[in-house]
């Protein structure tokens, strides 16, 4: 009797004791995950750098550019140089962005884009004109409407360049010919800054007139009565 008194104290003093801890800890005897701050502050996207892109791919991605010239993933390169500032037409920042063929046989320019933001629309516009009047000089022209970005399109022998004005951004797209781009140059030009005229707007200190251009109403200089094409889609 003396044994079993002694098993049935012991068992009791053990009871005792995972009840004393249960209760002196309760729930926190389990482990609580914590997570950062910038974790819980959430995942989206923070606001869009009022600035030019620092990477040409923000704009548009190489191997989007590629796809659109049935060119196999990752045989599109990217090259994104920074311009400086000039004060003396008002420009304060500059990038140019070139995808070129990568791979072998690879290394001829597929397409440049040219971005110039002024310090007002103004500004913007008064430098574009300047630089399409230039453009037009040694090639066949015509006016162009991408929603409420004037444009000019400008097709020689050797290239096709499409000249905008969206805001307080002058963007210029050039096609050389050797790049062998499926569809008529010009359509192509179009569909690439319809692509690309949302992104841009979207880094600019106000929006522009149209954030997202809808298809345009293309027609030709002339005096006689403007002549609509079919309008060019936008992919998503």
């Amino acid at each position: 009797m003396r044994f079993g008194g002694r098993v049935v104290a012991m068992l009791a003093v053990g009871l005792g004791v995972l009840t004393a801890c249960s209760t002196a800890t309760g729930e926190e005897a389990l482990p609580v995950p914590t997570f950062p701050a910038s974790a819980a502050a959430g995942s989206g996207a923070g606001p869009t750098k009022i600035a030019l892109a620092e990477d040409c791919g923000t704009l548009l991605a190489p191997d989007d550019l590629g796809a659109l010239f049935a060119r196999p993933i990752g045989s599109t390169a990217l090259r994104t140089i920074r311009g400086v500032p000039e004060p003396s037409v008002n420009r304060t920042e500059r990038i140019g962005c070139r995808y070129s063929a990568s791979g072998p046989g690879g290394g001829n320019t597929l397409l440049d884009i040219n971005i110039g933001r002024y310090t007002d629309a103004a500004a913007a516009k008064r430098q574009w004109q300047l630089n399409t009047n230039a453009e037009r000089s040694d090639g066949r022209s015509r006016d162009l409407a991408i929603g409420a970005a004037p444009a000019v399109a400008v097709e020689r022998g050797t290239e096709t360049v499409l000249a905008v004005v969206y805001g307080v951004d002058t963007l210029t797209f050039v096609l050389p010919a050797a790049a062998r781009a499926p569809g008529a140059p010009v359509d192509r030009l179009v569909d690439l800054a319809l692509r690309v005229l949302p992104k841009d707007g979207a880094t600019q200190p106000a929006p522009p007139e149209t954030s997202t251009p809808p298809a345009p109403a293309v027609a030709p200089s002339t005096t006689t009565a403007p002549a609509s094409v079919a309008p060019v889609a936008a992919a998503g």
